[in-house]
């Protein structure tokens, strides 16, 4: 068998991002633009409650590695105030959660290469991102940065209220492109939540040393190590050849 699929985390490895939720500015700024919607919170009751509702939502989760939805934390906190009738709550919740993001959002850029190596890969092989983020906001910034258009198949953690490393993510980001786990590399700049996930369901994975992410996770290694993004061609290559010979 031969590889067939490359999946890609998001940030950390195709997009240079940071983000701050700590900034009192966030929540001054959110606080103002409620105003507009007949919501009267200062910017401390905005962040208090806005923190209380994510720990409670991660609270209630049965899942192991629980992800939140910002959209509906903020519905959350729109239902708590009474505010607008209820068709108009879900629009609301969805501009405070990038109206929030936006004001956290320090950096927002790509890696050097990204455009060059995603078109290189999709000459060869399926592709797919699976990546811990939020629909709302990840789908628009993968637009701004003009690389949306290389992923039919986009695996968002907040979809699903689980998060990497939980496998299924992975698995189903295989199905979806109709690949077998095994035949498909994935390429991520997290040891543990990357690449220990993508090999817990049975995927060979390249690391990428970028500027973020854990660099070890126990005993986990990858199939190859790269350097860099640029070194991400040569290890698909490498893992390519490897497998078609047979040597796993």
């Amino acid at each position: 068998m031969s590889i067939r699929a490359v999946l890609f985390d998001l940030y950390g490895t195709l997009i240079n991002i940071e983000t701050n939720e700590e900034m009192e500015e966030i929540y001054r700024g959110i606080s103002h633009y409620l105003t507009y919607h007949r919501v009267f919170m200062n910017r401390r009751e905005v962040r208090e409650r806005y923190f209380a509702i994510l720990k409670e939502g991660k609270r209630q989760s049965p899942e192991r590695y629980p992800e939140i939805d910002v959209e509906a934390i903020w519905h959350t906190l729109l239902v708590q105030e009474n505010s607008k009738p209820l068709k108009g709550r879900g629009k609301l919740a969805r501009e405070l959660a990038r109206l929030h993001r936006g004001l956290s959002r320090t950096r927002l850029e790509r890696y050097d290469g990204v455009k060059r190596i995603l078109k290189s890969v999709q000459e060869s092989y399926r592709m797919a991102t699976v990546s811990d983020a939020q629909r709302c906001f990840a789908l628009p910034e993968m637009r701004a940065l003009g690389i949306k258009k290389y992923f039919d198949v986009r695996v968002i953690s907040g979809d699903y209220g689980y998060r990497k490393p939980d496998p299924r993510l992975f698995t189903m980001a295989a199905e979806q492109l109709e690949v077998a786990p095994h035949e498909t590399i994935y390429v991520g700049n997290d040891m543990y939540r990357d690449i220990y996930g993508a090999q817990q369901a049975g995927m060979k994975t390249i690391f990428v040393d970028s500027n973020q992410g854990s660099k070890s996770y126990n005993d986990v290694v990858p199939d190859y190590y790269a350097r860099d993004l640029y070194q991400v061609l040569d290890g698909i290559g490498f893992l390519a050849l490897k497998h078609a010979d047979g040597d796993d």
